[in-house]
């Protein structure tokens, strides 16, 4: 799962949001240092990242994708993942998806200033352009992948990756949301944090 859906996951206070979008920058992080609510948000992170990529719906739509862009399939799913989230807030949220989306930016803003440094630059970005919001079309979500792209270190086939996604669009979406409420009911039924 990416960002939109990470947050949509984690409890509504500053710490949660925090910690639930750490889970992807705690490589040389002493989580210790950050208080108990950070960490049950980097637990709740683990397990949905662990949850979504073992879900046989997952592992099945990761096998549409093409061989020179296999390899970085979940990747990919994370971010259309989060589309199908929007496009479809009113399913899985009674909360306007303004006022959630208000409220998110808000919690991240209180701890940026104690984020580690490898985080501060994406969250910054991420509230000063408002990636929340741009993953309602698929010209955000093309937006999201290239941003990805450009960080692999590696010779690779990701770039251009948003033409798997129109080829896969309604596989994609069935998939997400036949997979979403189980990840829902996953993440309740785990309680890691209170």
């Amino acid at each position: 799962m990416n960002y939109l859906a990470h947050l949509f996951l984690s409890k509504p206070t500053a710490d949660s949001c925090f910690g639930n979008l750490l889970g992807d920058f705690r490589r040389g992080v002493q989580l210790a240092d950050y208080s108990e609510a950070v960490q049950a948000g980097v637990s709740n992170h683990i397990f949905v990242d662990k949850f979504t990529d073992n879900h046989e719906l997952v592992r099945d739509a990761r096998h549409l994708v093409s061989a020179p862009r296999r390899r970085f399939a979940g990747i990919m799913l994370d971010v259309v993942f989060d589309h199908f989230l929007l496009k479809h807030w009113d399913r899985y949220s009674a909360k306007a998806f303004s006022t959630f989306s208000e409220e998110a930016y808000a919690c991240l803003e209180q701890r940026v200033d104690v984020m580690p440094d490898a985080m501060q630059p994406m969250i910054k970005s991420m509230l000063h352009h408002r990636w929340l919001d741009t993953y309602k079309d698929l010209s955000g979500v093309n937006r999201a992948l290239e941003r990805t792209a450009d960080r692999i270190r590696f010779k690779h086939d990701f770039h251009g990756s948003i033409d798997e996604v129109h080829r896969h669009y309604a596989q994609f979406e069935q998939t997400f949301l036949a997979f979403f409420p189980h990840l829902i009911t996953a993440v309740q039924q785990q309680q890691l944090e209170p």
